[in-house]
């Protein structure tokens, strides 16, 4: 699964990578947690556009004011679900990030935190849909949820799910609204190689959404006891 994640790679650096027409600003993320604002890339009229989804898919029939966030869900089910199934045909996003968590029983109770980045620690992109619905006063809230498939033999350590990463060629496809065929989609989602991931322990300052700053990142010996 992915419940929280990281995006501190500038805005002109994924606008290079993505291939991008349109953006906005970016602040660098050390901690996003889920019903927050997240980066998304989506294609309207042959372009890529860099824009604001809320985190927690909200399915065009629901109330945006209720229900819990569906910040995940399982790609081999996707295109069969209710919540997901037209966004999966027609509603496809990119969601860039360099970095996600994942946690580890560490004894008793506690739970120790991982960052989980590439090799090189490049940024990457999350398979994603995205969807619109009506929120209160009548305005339009448009959100998304992550994909996710089984874990790696390098993340089956930490979790037996994690997020779809897509390498760079399968990003056109994905983004394309005009294709439709679900076996073909659902060929792309696949768990990214072990052999170019990479984990570390951090400081368990990240368990605490409200903190979003470089200490999240920072090793376990140097975490700040603010949490």
């Amino acid at each position: 699964m992915c419940g929280r994640f990281t995006l501190r790679t500038p805005a002109a650096d994924l606008i290079e990578i993505f291939e991008v027409a349109r953006s906005f600003e970016l602040t660098p993320r050390h901690n996003i947690a889920p019903t927050q604002q997240v980066a998304a890339l989506r294609e309207v009229q042959g372009a890529r556009e860099l824009v604001q989804l809320r985190w927690g898919l909200l399915p065009a029939w629901s109330d945006a004011a209720g229900g819990p966030p569906m910040i995940n869900a399982r790609s081999e089910t996707a295109a069969d679900k209710p919540a997901f199934r037209n966004a999966f045909r027609s509603r496809r996003c990119l969601i860039p990030a360099d970095g996600f968590y994942e946690w580890r029983k560490a004894g008793g109770d506690a739970k120790q935190p991982f960052l989980i980045t590439l090799r090189d620690e490049r940024p990457f992109a999350f398979a994603g849909l995205w969807e619109r619905c009506r929120g209160p006063d009548d305005k339009t809230v448009e959100s998304c949820t992550i994909l996710t498939t089984d874990a790696n033999e390098r993340l089956s350590e930490l979790h037996d799910r994690m997020p779809v990463i897509l390498p760079a060629d399968h990003y056109g496809p994905w983004l394309d609204p005009r294709v439709e065929d679900v076996a073909a989609l659902q060929s792309l989602l696949t768990a990214y190689p072990g052999s170019e991931m990479t984990f570390r322990p951090v400081s368990r300052r990240v368990n605490n959404a409200r903190n979003d700053d470089p200490g999240c990142i920072a090793p376990p010996e140097t975490q700040n006891t603010l949490l």
